[in-house]
């Protein structure tokens, strides 16, 4: 059941920050155990796409990390020099006795500058051979050995803050190693899954402009329907290639959706939420070469299956 998204609500609050939006999604999940939940309704009282994405983001990681602490942000730690695969990922853990060394470097962390609880990817220098053997680890922001560097904002949802960090002899415990195979069951499953939550999350940002501007009620009907196709989605096993066939599905048709509130927009060209919109609209792109790779695998897996 999607949660109700009254046009009562239409009218959002202004917020300039995280600090401002922090404290707002947590009271959103503290009120809905669903993490789909949390970014739906997250993206629908958002002001602007910038605070979608964060909800959506932050949910994503919480459907991914469910142990993850309420009280603190989160970030997920991939990305280096090279890229995201297994290769490219050149972070370092080290065993001596009972502790563990990690050293390396990431970029393009989300929300990296405001106390987050950072999930590395880092190679397991002991266990690596042909193919670099990746785990998951848990580094606080305040931890000694790391050191984080604000970056620049960037040209869309500017508000949203990235971050560069450094770790240098940082200590772990086995405690802050996540179990399994952190490539497989922690980087590959979260594209899917930030996808979903990410989306629904802006697409309820939407929803909200929609109602708040006096849209089409035949677009309002269709973008209802996706979003609850969106919330089923969130509840399929993100490794499987039926779910990335139907979420590639989903995601065209939200791609169609956006592209007809085109002239919706133009209609309130001088709005601020249509400026805003005009420099954001360009998140919902990124990544889209590994997405249609992505679906390109899910049906050569599905033509395999006898």
């Amino acid at each position: 059941m999607l949660p109700q998204l009254p046009a009562a609500q239409a009218a959002a609050v202004p917020c300039e920050s995280v600090a401002q939006w922090w404290p707002r999604h947590r009271a959103i999940a503290g009120e809905h155990a669903e993490t789909i939940h949390q970014a739906i309704v997250g993206g629908f009282v958002a002001d602007r796409v910038g605070w979608a994405f964060a909800s959506g983001y932050q949910a994503a990681l919480r459907a991914l990390f469910p142990d993850a602490p309420a009280d603190r942000l989160c970030a997920f730690c991939v990305t280096e020099a090279d890229g995201n695969s297994p290769k490219a990922i050149r972070s370092c853990l080290s065993k001596s006795g009972d502790a563990w060394t990690l050293d390396g470097a990431k970029r393009w962390t989300t929300l990296g500058p405001d106390g987050a609880l950072f999930f590395v990817a880092a190679r397991d220098e002991a266990a690596s051979a042909e193919r670099p053997a990746i785990r998951l680890v848990r580094v606080s922001s305040g931890a000694p050995g790391l050191t984080i560097e604000s970056m620049p904002p960037t040209r869309f949802v500017p508000e949203i803050p990235h971050a560069r960090l450094k770790f240098e002899g940082l200590k772990l415990q086995d405690a802050d190693l996540l179990p399994g195979d952190g490539y497989d069951e922690y980087v590959k499953p979260f594209r899917t899954v930030e996808d979903i939550h990410v989306q629904a999350a802006v697409l309820a940002y939407l929803m909200r402009e929609a109602q708040r501007l006096a849209w089409p009620e035949h677009w309002i009907e269709r973008l209802s329907a996706l979003l609850a196709a969106f919330s089923t989605l969130s509840n399929m096993p993100p490794a499987h290639a039926e779910a990335h066939v139907a979420l590639a599905g989903a995601l065209a048709i939200g791609a169609g959706l956006v592209g007809e509130s085109e002239e919706f927009w133009s209609k309130s060209a001088a709005d601020a939420a249509a400026l805003r919109w005009r420099r954001d609209r360009e998140l919902l792109q990124v990544a889209s070469k590994a997405r249609d790779l992505r679906t390109q695998r899910a049906w050569e897996r599905l033509r395999k299956t006898p």
